[in-house]
C-alpha cells in the first residue's frame, strides 16, 4: 500500500480504494485505518474512491514523538488530500477521527462537501468551568497510566466497554477484541499516550460552528467512552446543516447490526 511524507518527513501509510468521489475515513484512538476495512470495501463496492490512512504515531505511520495533536492530524490529513488531489470530498471520523476530519473540514472548506462522524468527541470532553458536564480530568489520568503501565493487557481490558462487551446480554467476540489489542499494540507509546491529551481537552466548538457543509452525526446510546450527552448532543446544536442519529443501545465500537445500519445511513449520507 502507499506512504506519503508529510512536510514535517513524517511517513503516512494509507490504503486507496476505487474510483469516484473520494470519502476519506478517519480512525479512532489507538487503533488505525484497518478499523475501517469493511468501509473502505462497502464505500468502494459503491463507486466510490475510499481512503484512509494510519495517524501519525499509530499503525504502519511514523511513530512520531511530536505533533500528536488535533491541529497536526489534521494538518497531515489535509497535506495527503492535496497530495492526493481531492477535490468535493466526505470526510468521515469516527471517535478521535471525528474530531480530526470536523478540523479537516473546517480548515479546508475548499476540499470538503460533507462530514460524516461516528461516536465523535467534538466539541470537548474534559470537564472545566466552560464545560461542567464534561469528563473529570481523573478519568483521562487512569487513560494515560493504563498506556503507561502494563499497556498490553490494558487494551484487552478497554476492548470491552469499548464495544459493549461488559454489557448483560451481550456476547463477546473474541476475535474483535484480539483485532482491537492487535491494531492497539501497533501504536507507538508516544502517540498513545499524547493522543489522550488531544482527544480529551481539544475543544472543536469553533470548527463545529464554521462547518458551513452537510454533517451527519451517528451515536450510539450507550457509548461508554465517548457519552452521547457530552459529544453528540452538544454538537448538534453548533453546527448549521447538521442531522443527529442516535443509535440506540449501541456500544463506541461500531460493530455487527451497528455496523451494517450506519454503513447504509453513510451511502445514502454520500449519494444526497
Amino acid at each position: 500500500m502507499p506512504r506519503f511524507t508529510t512536510s514535517d518527513g513524517t511517513e503516512i501509510y494509507y490504503v486507496d480504494y476505487g474510483q469516484g468521489r473520494p470519502v476519506t475515513f478517519s480512525h479512532g484512538w489507538p487503533l488505525s485505518s484497518d478499523a475501517w476495512s469493511t468501509e473502505l470495501k462497502v464505500v468502494a463496492d459503491a463507486g466510490y474512491r475510499a481512503i484512509a490512512h494510519d495517524r501519525r504515531g499509530h499503525g504502519r505511520s511514523t511513530n512520531t514523538y511530536s505533533g500528536n495533536d488535533i491541529e497536526t492530524y489534521a494538518r497531515d490529513l489535509a497535506e495527503l488530500a492535496a497530495h492526493l488531489d481531492l477535490r468535493d470530498t466526505v470526510a468521515v471520523g469516527h471517535s478521535t477521527g471525528g474530531g480530526e476530519a470536523v478540523r479537516f473540514a473546517a480548515q479546508n472548506p475548499d476540499r470538503v462537501t460533507k462530514v460524516f462522524t461516528a461516536g465523535a468527541i467534538p466539541p470537548v470532553m474534559v470537564k472545566s468551568e466552560s464545560n461542567p458536564e464534561g469528563l473529570p480530568i481523573e478519568v483521562f489520568d487512569e487513560i494515560r497510566a493504563g498506556v503507561a503501565g502494563d499497556k498490553s493487557s490494558y487494551w484487552f481490558d478497554l476492548a470491552l466497554p469499548f464495544y459493549g462487551f461488559n454489557r448483560d446480554g451481550v456476547t463477546e467476540s473474541k476475535g474483535l477484541v484480539y483485532d482491537f489489542w492487535r491494531q492497539s499494540q501497533m501504536a507507538g507509546i508516544a502517540g498513545a499516550y499524547d493522543c489522550v491529551k488531544a482527544f480529551s481537552e481539544t475543544d472543536l466548538t469553533e470548527d463545529l460552528k464554521a462547518l458551513d457543509v452537510p454533517i451527519f452525526i451517528a451515536h450510539g446510546t450507550d457509548d461508554q467512552i465517548v457519552p452521547i450527552d457530552d459529544a453528540a448532543r452538544k454538537a448538534i446544536k453548533l453546527v448549521k446543516h447538521g442531522t443527529l442519529k442516535e443509535y440506540e443501545g449501541r456500544s463506541h465500537g461500531i460493530w455487527g447490526d451497528y455496523q451494517k445500519e450506519l454503513d447504509q445511513d453513510l451511502l445514502a449520507f454520500i449519494a444526497e
